[in-house]
C-alpha cells in the first residue's frame, strides 16, 4: 500500500481519493479552500461535488500543503484544467516531484499554448514519472461501486503498470497504454462533442441525431488526434469511444447538461452563472477550434459548438449548417 496525495477536492478528485482509501492506501485529500475542507471534515463527505458518498475513516483531509506532501509516494493531480497553472504556481512548488509517481486525471487543452495537460504539468514542475488516467468514469457511478474500466497511459509501460496496480479492484479495471497523446486528446475532445449531443437533447431531437453526432464526432477526434501524433486505435478504445459514449449519453455528464441548456435557449452567461462544477468542454471547444486550424483538419461539429459558445450562433442554425454541408462519402 502507498501514501497518496490527491490534489483537488472536486467530484473526481474526491471520488478517487475515496476509492484509493477504500482500497487500503494511505490517502490525503488536499483542497485550496480551508473553510470547505473543514466542512467536509465535519460532514465526512463532499456535499457540493459528491453528495451522499461517505468518506472512509482513513481518508485524511487537509488545507495545508506541507502536510499533504509529507512522506508521499504518489501525487494524483485532479484540478480543473483552467486552474492547473494557478494551483501549481501558488501551492505545489514544494512537492517532491523527482521521487514520486505523478498521476494526472485533468482533462482539457491549454487555451494559451494548446498543450495537453501532461505537457503543461511537465512545463510547470520537474516531474519524473507521469501517468495519465482516463476513460468512461462518471464519478457518481464510480463512487457507488458501479463496474468501471479506464486506461493508464505513460510513455514507459512499466510506469503505467504502477498506476494500474494502485487503482485496480474487482469494480475498477485498469488497462495500460503508451499513447499518452491519444488518451489525453480522447478524454478532452469528447467533452466538446458531448455539448453538441446535449444541445440535440435540448432541441428535442432523438437517438438518430445523437448516434450521428457521436459517430461523426469520433471521426473528427480521430482525424485531429492522428494529425497531432496519436494512434488511431486509441480513439476506438476506452479513452476514446468509451469515454465519448458515456459523456454524450449520461444524465450526470456536466458537458451534456450544458449543451441541453443551450438547446433549450439558455445563454452561455446564464449557464455559467449557475454552475458549481466546471464543464471542461466549454474552454476545450476554443482550444479544439484553434487546433483544427493549426493542423488544417476539418472538425465541423466541434467548430459549430465553438460558434454557439463563442460567437452567439443558435443551436438550430448550427444543426442546419451541419446538415447542409456539401455531400461527401463517409
Amino acid at each position: 500500500m502507498s501514501k497518496i496525495t490527491v490534489i483537488g477536492d472536486g467530484g473526481w478528485g474526491t471520488c478517487l481519493a475515496v476509492h484509493l482509501a477504500n482500497r487500503g492506501h494511505e490517502v490525503v485529500l488536499w483542497g485550496a479552500f480551508p473553510q470547505y475542507i473543514a466542512e467536509m471534515q465535519r460532514k465526512r463527505e463532499n456535499p457540493k461535488f459528491l453528495p451522499g458518498v461517505p468518506f472512509p475513516n482513513s481518508l485524511v483531509l487537509t488545507g495545508r500543503i506541507d502536510q499533504a506532501f509529507d512522506k508521499t509516494e504518489v501525487i494524483l493531480i485532479a484540478v480543473p484544467s483552467q486552474y492547473l497553472k494557478r494551483v501549481f504556481q501558488q501551492h505545489v512548488q514544494s512537492a517532491p516531484w523527482s521521487r514520486v509517481l505523478a498521476i494526472s486525471v485533468v482533462k482539457g487543452i491549454d487555451a494559451d499554448t494548446l498543450q495537453r495537460m501532461s505537457q503543461v504539468i511537465h512545463s510547470l514542475a520537474p516531474v519524473k514519472d507521469l501517468v495519465v488516467l482516463s476513460g468512461p468514469s462518471i464519478s457518481y457511478e464510480v463512487a457507488r461501486g458501479v463496474p468501471t474500466t479506464v486506461v493508464a497511459a505513460a510513455e514507459d509501460e512499466a510506469i503505467a503498470r504502477k498506476a494500474q496496480a494502485l487503482f485496480a479492484t474487482e469494480r475498477f479495471r485498469v488497462y495500460t497504454s503508451t499513447d499518452v497523446t491519444g488518451v489525453e486528446l480522447g478524454g478532452s475532445l469528447k467533452n466538446v462533442i458531448a455539448i453538441a449531443c446535449g444541445a440535440a437533447d435540448g432541441l428535442g431531437f432523438g437517438t438518430n441525431t445523437k448516434a450521428a453526432l457521436t459517430t461523426r464526432g469520433l471521426a473528427e477526434i480521430s482525424r485531429l488526434g492522428m494529425a497531432m501524433g496519436a494512434k488511431v486505435e486509441t480513439f476506438y478504445g476506452l479513452s476514446g469511444l468509451g469515454d465519448l459514449v458515456t459523456t454524450c449519453f449520461s444524465a450526470h455528464s456536466r458537458n451534456r447538461q450544458v449543451g441541453e441548456k443551450l438547446g433549450k435557449g439558455a445563454t452561455v452567461v446564464e449557464i455559467t452563472a449557475g454552475m458549481e462544477q466546471v464543464a471542461e468542454g466549454m474552454p476545450t471547444a476554443k482550444s479544439a477550434h484553434a487546433l483544427s486550424k493549426k493542423y488544417s483538419v476539418e472538425t465541423p461539429i466541434m467548430t459549430e459548438v465553438y460558434r454557439v459558445l463563442y460567437e452567439g450562433k443558435s443551436p438550430n442554425d448550427a444543426v442546419r449548417d451541419l446538415m447542409l454541408r456539401e455531400p461527401k462519402a463517409e
